[in-house]
């Protein structure tokens, strides 16, 4: 009685997730609407590639890393070092240069994208205490930030 249930359960769900699809997973499409469609899909590029286009400018608020996280790996491998021009951002790919300059100033520096985050609303990219020094932002530890990208992850050693 209770296998039968399980089963049943799975089986629901299962109906479940196919018909929040529209159609069955591995159902080929039937209208040339749907293989267009499908084709297209297959021709756009990735994400990460898509968010380094759109964010080609952006503004918002840069903050400095923590020094609770110096020597913790980043999201690319690397050890968080402070004295390097690296930085994190929620969505360019790894590898990617970007251009910060601080708004009040205009003072500019590029960084690397070598983490993930910050994970604050409002913020949109850490920088580490060499990379905010040469923006002048070391003191306050954080300012009003205009990134650019440079160029994607083709630079990134392995």
């Amino acid at each position: 009685m209770r296998t039968t249930k399980l089963v049943f359960m799975v089986l629901i769900g299962l109906a479940m997730i196919e018909f929040s699809f529209g159609q069955s997973l591995n159902a080929a499409p039937s209208t040339k609407a749907a293989k267009a469609s499908l084709a297209a899909s297959k021709t756009t590029k990735s994400p990460a590639s898509t968010a380094a286009k759109s964010a080609k400018l952006m503004k918002g608020q840069a903050v400095v890393y923590s020094d609770k996280l110096i020597g913790r790996k980043t999201a690319s491998g690397q050890k968080l070092c402070q004295t390097q021009m690296t930085a994190a951002h929620r969505s360019l790919p790894l590898g990617t240069k970007v251009l910060v300059t601080n708004v009040r100033n205009n003072k500019s520096v590029e960084v690397r994208i070598t983490d993930r985050g910050p994970h604050h609303a409002g913020r949109v990219i850490d920088l580490t205490t060499a990379a905010a020094a040469k923006i002048g932002m070391k003191k306050t530890g954080n300012a009003l930030v205009q990134l650019e990208v440079v160029r994607g992850d083709s630079s990134k050693k392995s």
